[in-house]
């Protein structure tokens, strides 16, 4: 088995190894019999292959009158019953032989699956003696709350686990950082090829992964919530996500991954955009976030070919350069990479496709309300501001300059404005003193930093006052689709630009670097619809 933390030597399990296909689960957590037998009913029509039972969110649980309601045939899907006690992360606060002997009467009434915990599967084991029906399969599990110990031991733990008689093997850890996931798919890889069955996930924003990609691995089930707000552990997906986003009935040993790294990630609407893309063309790939704390560290550990491509966001797009083997020399000049492609021979390639994108949204803003040379850049002569000074920043400052534009840098920090303004051959300004700078009428600025980002919606980088001498505004921030920027900047007659366009311009180049497909533009832009049907207002005078 591999011990390094790197995935790079770990292939998916071996075909010649039968595999299932890996069951989605939605947990019910309902606090009332009635209501749990029609959240079960509720995970069939989602499509779910199975429901966890979570008797100790219920209500007064007595377990003689609730079960046969919860568990009366015929029921919509298989059932899991959990009974989770206080101290291994349930609600449940009484004994274990009160506890036991309600799991006992749910495999009497055919419950295909039950759950006990490690810690007490041993005196679990000595209660069911004999008493176990042949259909009821016992998942013996243990939950790590506070970070994922290494492979060696999680190794141990799924030895432990066997000794018990469990049936199937669960093992659920928590990320400190994404890296942690990898010693969870080297796991899931080990026991597949010893045809152990494992439900292998890590818990939290940073192990996310591992709930969509175990299929690839060999896991034997992932859990989805019923619906946002249901969740039963920390960042848990719903299943209409796993199902319709993430595609998860398609994820198998062979399917490529791609993901957008950043911090935050879980705003970016890339996964689906992405993923309804790779859909529509048969690419078997699957786009996932990747909540990165350390892009070179990332990098080595998920080295594998498998992982074929990268998109990149806030704040990784400056470091990307240095960690490629291989830089575009627009990315080069422009000192961002947004987009990074693994060969075949494991060379790490970085592009950027952000400054076309911006450049060409804000040129057709321009050019739906103003009548221009066509043959001419509508931003060539004219004073283009950017705010910001990272990555997003430094591909608009090249876009602009590359069209003709008179660049001028404004940012929070000043000498990092003057830094990417020396490189322009342009001013710099700090943001306070851009409340005060309208030198000419007519201008554009463009917004490239977080500033109004959710869950900050009631931010803006500039004042609406400062607004007035703009003619043109463009925010990157797509998440909300009407920034306050932007809505203030209409408010003051302004033509103002989404960054859900530049979002989806660039999004066509990655698609075609990660694919090696051209890209078709008219399916594109009606996947993208879905994401919003108005990309660029017209002036609110």
């Amino acid at each position: 088995m591999a011990t390094a933390m790197s995935v790079s030597a770990v292939t998916p399990a071996a075909a010649a190894v039968a595999r299932r296909r890996t069951m989605v689960c939605v947990p019910a957590t309902a606090r009332a019999p009635r209501e749990m037998a029609e959240e079960l009913a509720a995970a069939a029509a989602l499509g779910a292959d199975l429901a966890e039972l979570r008797l100790d969110c219920l209500a007064g649980f007595a377990p003689r009158r609730d079960l046969p309601v919860i568990l009366a045939k015929p029921r919509p899907l298989p059932a899991l019953v959990t009974y989770r006690p206080k101290w291994e992360g349930g609600e449940y606060e009484g004994d274990d032989e009160s506890r036991f002997e309600a799991l006992l009467l749910a495999m009497e009434l055919g419950a295909e699956y039950v759950d006990v915990e490690l810690k007490v599967a041993d005196k679990f084991m000595k209660l069911i003696s004999g008493r176990k029906p042949d259909n009821c399969k016992l998942i013996v599990s243990s939950h790590n709350y506070e970070s994922t110990p290494s492979s060696e031991e999680l190794a141990n733990l799924v030895a432990q686990i066997q000794a018990t008689g469990a049936d199937i093997v669960k093992i659920a850890t928590t990320a400190t950082e994404i890296v942690d996931v990898a010693k969870m798919f080297q796991i899931l890889v080990h026991c597949q090829e010893k045809q152990v069955p494992i439900i292998g996930l890590v818990m939290n924003d940073r192990g996310f992964i591992s709930r969509v990609l175990c299929p690839k691995y060999g896991g034997f089930l992932t859990f989805g919530s019923l619906k946002k707000g249901k969740e039963s552990a920390p960042a848990q997906p719903t299943a209409a996500d796993l199902i319709n986003v993430y595609n998860i009935r398609q994820i198998g040993p062979d399917t490529k991954v791609f993901g957008i790294i950043g911090k935050p990630v879980g705003h970016s609407k890339s996964p689906i955009l992405h993923n309804e893309a790779f859909r529509s063309v048969g690419f078997n790939a699957v786009y996932v976030p990747f909540l990165v704390d350390d892009l070179a560290k990332f990098l080595n550990t998920y080295s594998s070919p498998d992982f074929a491509g990268f998109s990149c966001t806030i704040p990784h797009k400056e470091a990307a350069v240095r960690c490629c083997d291989e830089v575009d020399p627009i990315a080069r000049d422009i000192g961002a990479v947004n987009t990074i492609v693994r060969r075949p021979d494991g060379k790490l390639v970085g592009y950027n496709t952000d400054y076309v994108g911006a450049i060409s949204a804000i040129e057709d803003g321009i050019r739906a309300f103003e009548q221009r040379d066509p043959d001419t850049s509508p931003l060539a002569g004219r004073l283009f501001v950017v705010i910001g000074a990272g990555g997003a920043g430094k591909a608009l400052a090249y876009g602009a300059k590359e069209k003709g534009a008179r660049v001028v840098i404004a940012n929070r920090t000043f000498a990092r404005a003057q830094e990417l303004a020396n490189l322009i051959g342009g001013p710099a300004l700090s943001l306070a003193d851009l409340e005060n700078y309208h030198p000419e009428e007519g201008m554009i600025l463009a917004n490239t930093t977080a500033i109004g980002m959710h869950p900050n919606v009631n931010e803006t980088p500039l004042s609406k006052q400062a607004l007035k001498s703009y003619a043109v505004v463009f925010d990157a921030v797509y998440t909300p689709k009407e920034t306050r920027l932007l809505r203030e900047a209409a408010e003051c007659g302004a033509t103002v630009v989404s960054g859900l366009e530049m979002f989806i311009r660039q999004a066509m180049g990655q698609f075609e670097h990660f694919t090696g497909m051209p890209v078709d533009d008219y399916k594109f832009q009606a996947i993208a619809s879905s994401l919003d049907n108005r990309n660029t207002m017209k002036p609110r005078l």
